[in-house]
C-alpha cells in the first residue's frame, strides 16, 4: 500500500460502503469463505475487513485471533461453558486455539479486526467486550499536532492477546482537533457515542459516525477532529 487511506469499513444506520474488499478465506483454516470481504491485509498477517454469514459453523481451534463488532443479525459464540450473544453494536473476542461453534441469524454481517500469525502462546476463549467497561486516564495527543486546548482521554484494555501484539478495548475523550501525523499502529474503530471527522494528507474526509467502523492502517497520515465526546471500541497492533 503506497499511500495508506482511512477505509471504512460498515455503516451503523446499514449503508453500503464502497470500500474496495477481496473475498475468500483469510488462510485455508478459516471458516469463512464467500463471505469473508477483506479491505486490509499486510505481511505481519494482520487484516481488516468484514464477514456475511448466517447459520452454524463448528470449529475445532479457531485459526487466528479476531476481534468482530456486529452491524446485522445475532451472533452467538458456544465454547465450553460459555454462551455469548452478540448483538447489533456489540463486540466479542475469539482467541486462537478456541473450540468454538459460531451461529449467526440470516443475513448477519460483522466488522472484524485479525492476527492471523502467531508470535506467542494462543490464548484460547470468547471474550464480550463491554462498551461502559471502567476506564483510567491515558495520555492524551502529543502538544505538538494539537489545535487547541488539550482533551482529557481515558482507556481501558479489555483483551491483550499472547499468541499476537494484538490489543483490544474501549477509549473515550473530550472534544479535540489535532493535525495530520502518520498513525503510530493499526487501528479498527468503532464509534460507540460521538463523532469522529478524519482527514488524510490528500483532502480525503472519513466521517465516522456512532455505530460506524473503520480502519487506520498503521502510517496513515490523517488529521482528527471532534466536536463532542467520543467513545470507541478500538483494536490496535
Amino acid at each position: 500500500m503506497s499511500h495508506p487511506s482511512v477505509l471504512l469499513l460498515a455503516r451503523g444506520d446499514g449503508v453500503a460502503v464502497e470500500t474496495p474488499a477481496l473475498s475468500g478465506r483469510l488462510s485455508a483454516l478459516d471458516p469463512f469463505v464467500e463471505g469473508r470481504k477483506t479491505v486490509f491485509l499486510d505481511e505481519s498477517g494482520f487484516a481488516a475487513g468484514t464477514v456475511q454469514f448466517n447459520g452454524s459453523a463448528l470449529i475445532e481451534a479457531y485459526p487466528f485471533t479476531e476481534m468482530l463488532v456486529v452491524h446485522q443479525g445475532v451472533v452467538v459464540l458456544r465454547s465450553a461453558d460459555q454462551r455469548l450473544e452478540v448483538g447489533v453494536g456489540q463486540s466479542a473476542v475469539i482467541g486462537r486455539g478456541t473450540a468454538v461453534q459460531v451461529e449467526a441469524t440470516v443475513d448477519s454481517q460483522w466488522a472484524f479486526c485479525v492476527a492471523t500469525l502467531a508470535t506467542g502462546v494462543d490464548q484460547p476463549g470468547v471474550v464480550a467486550l463491554a462498551a461502559q467497561t471502567h476506564l483510567t486516564p491515558s495520555a492524551p495527543p502529543d502538544a505538538s499536532v494539537l489545535i487547541g486546548p488539550e482533551p482529557q482521554c481515558r482507556t481501558q484494555n479489555l483483551f491483550e492477546d499472547s499468541a499476537s501484539t494484538l490489543r483490544i478495548g474501549v477509549w473515550d475523550s473530550t472534544p479535540y482537533q489535532r493535525s495530520a501525523r502518520p498513525h503510530k499502529v493499526h487501528e479498527l474503530m468503532h464509534v460507540i457515542e460521538g463523532e469522529v471527522t478524519l482527514t488524510g494528507d490528500n483532502g480525503a474526509i472519513v466521517q465516522v459516525r456512532p455505530g460506524d467502523t473503520a480502519f487506520v492502517p498503521q502510517g496513515t497520515p490523517c488529521a482528527w477532529e471532534s466536536t463532542v465526546y467520543v467513545r470507541k471500541y478500538y483494536a490496535v497492533s
